[in-house]
């Protein structure tokens, strides 16, 4: 049979995959290497511009399923770093100065990675044969992050599973002294199947599936973890007992703003509630999830509620303190009520502050 599983071993000193919760002036890394940056990996060794990638490869790539072994999960490091000497800064007194931008950059130190990436047999042998003798230099999610090691230390291979794939893969250590971990994490992408034809609770979403490189465009996928168990000679199991394990909490999804259905059903929702917010009745600036198990585009009128921006606000704040992972807070529901209320005014008191004290440091200005 013909293979129809890629392996990329993704390892070296730094590392840096850039998340949702990446900005220009404070850049984090997930923990993993994310799809965007694996396929953007791909497109330079195929020699695919930026450009180029959106109308033909990246709709061919997306596809692919992909699974990341966490072999080793390296440490968190900040760089410090300036950007665009000779910039006009703002100063504290209202004018400016030329100067450099401070911004932080996050990476992640001495980390390795087994990634799977399963599919079409003929597409897999071409991404192989482009990691093989690549067009542009390959690098670990930022061109400062150079590998260490040959990306295709495994062949391609028939596997029935993302799961398998990656149990085929011996563990090795890369130091003498390196102890061999009893664990190792695994994220895996997530499809409806007729068992399973709904994401199990504790999925992720991950909005790290490319639309374009430029500008950057993401789609959300379904994440799941999983456990494999390493033996004494480096050999790769089920971890027994995987309903203990205790996955650590979700990141908080994101709605996709750049999804047309999405932006039409926004409308439609605030249309029902005929532009009030459901919570407090004041003018609705704003359509939120109260689930988002089809966030992206195939949201049900019942997955959203029309709010202002303080209940929006309050709820999200209620939300992030509690963990809540792809369902949430149904402003509709009594249970909340109290919450919600004491929260909002929590921010309206907070709010009015502000706007006194800036008023009185106008003022004092003048």
């Amino acid at each position: 049979m013909s293979a129809n599983t890629l392996f990329l071993r993704l390892e070296g000193p730094l590392q840096s995959w850039g998340d949702q919760q990446s900005k220009f002036v404070v850049r984090r890394t997930a923990e993993a290497p994310t799809k965007s940056g694996v396929l953007g990996l791909l497109c330079a060794a195929l020699g695919v511009s930026r450009a180029e990638a959106p109308e033909k490869w990246l709709p061919r790539l997306a596809t692919q399923r992909m699974g990341v072994r966490i072999d080793s999960p390296g440490v968190r490091w900040w760089d410090y770093h300036t950007v665009g000497a000779g910039m006009q800064m703002r100063t504290a007194d209202g004018g400016s100065k030329p100067g450099a931008m401070l911004t932080r950059r996050e990476y992640l130190c001495d980390a390795s990675f087994l990634v799977a990436l399963q599919g079409d047999p003929g597409l897999i042998a071409e991404l192989d044969a482009a990691v093989r003798a690549p067009t542009w230099t390959l690098y670990l999610g930022r061109k400062c992050c150079p590998p260490s090691r040959p990306l295709l230390e495994h062949p391609t291979a028939e596997h029935s599973g993302l799961l398998s794939a990656l149990r085929s893969v011996t563990w090795r250590k890369r130091l003498e002294a390196e102890p061999a971990p009893q664990k190792l994490e695994c994220l895996l992408d997530w499809e409806p199947s007729e068992e399973q034809p709904e994401a199990p609770d504790d999925a992720l979403i991950w909005y790290d599936v490319p639309l374009t490189f430029d500008p950057p465009a993401h789609q959300p996928r379904f994440v799941i973890r999983k456990q494999l168990q390493v033996g004494p000679e480096g050999d790769v199991q089920l971890a027994a007992q995987p309903a203990q394990i205790e996955a650590p909490a979700p990141p908080r999804p994101r709605a996709d703003y750049t999804n047309t259905e999405y932006r039409n059903r926004r409308k439609e929702r605030l249309e029902r509630d005929a532009g009030l917010c459901v919570f407090c009745k004041a003018p609705a600036t704003t359509v939120q999830h109260i689930t988002y198990r089809r966030a992206g585009g195939d949201e049900a009128q019942d997955d959203l509620r029309s709010l202002c921006r303080y209940c929006h606000d309050a709820i999200t704040m209620i939300e992030y303190g509690l963990g809540m992972g792809l369902d949430r807070i149904n402003p509709e529901e009594p249970r909340w009520w109290d919450r919600i209320e004491q929260k909002r005014e929590e921010i309206i008191k907070f709010r009015s502050l502000e706007t006194r004290r800036r008023r009185l440091a106008a003022e004092e200005v003048e």
